[in-house]
């Protein structure tokens, strides 16, 4: 993949919650089928999606092997969090348990030796 091309991790109105949430909302993703990404190997999960406060979760599955080179997410902070398995950057691995913080469009490499699973949250700034 070019590094000038953000990897597709977009909700397409498909699963998680839609919107502004007012009170308390509920989803089982466990019933939800994941979905391909651009990136080959890349799945995803949305949880929640707010396009107008430009907020996004969702769960990324990573396929043993698979791996992104050096790329951004424009205007948005990513965070994530390490669920089962180890998932690499140009920098560390990080294994269950792990959280990084990367600011709006810092370059970086993704990618997993054993696969993994992460929650992911974009926030649009």
């Amino acid at each position: 993949m070019p590094s000038d091309e953000t990897p597709s991790w977009k909700i397409a109105g498909k699963n998680g919650i839609q919107g502004s949430v007012e009170g308390s909302l509920y989803h089982s993703s466990s019933m939800d089928d994941w979905l391909p990404t651009q990136a080959e190997g890349f799945w995803i999960k949305p949880l929640f999606e707010d396009s107008e406060r430009g907020e996004k979760t969702m769960l990324m599955k990573v396929d043993p092997g698979a791996q992104v080179a050096s790329h951004t997410h424009e205007g948005e902070l990513e965070q994530l969090f390490v669920l089962e398995g180890s998932f690499y950057d140009q920098d560390r691995t990080l294994n269950v348990g792990d959280y990084c913080c990367r600011a709006p469009n810092a370059a970086h490499s993704a990618g997993s030796v054993q696969g993994a699973v992460l929650m992911v949250i974009y926030t649009r700034r």
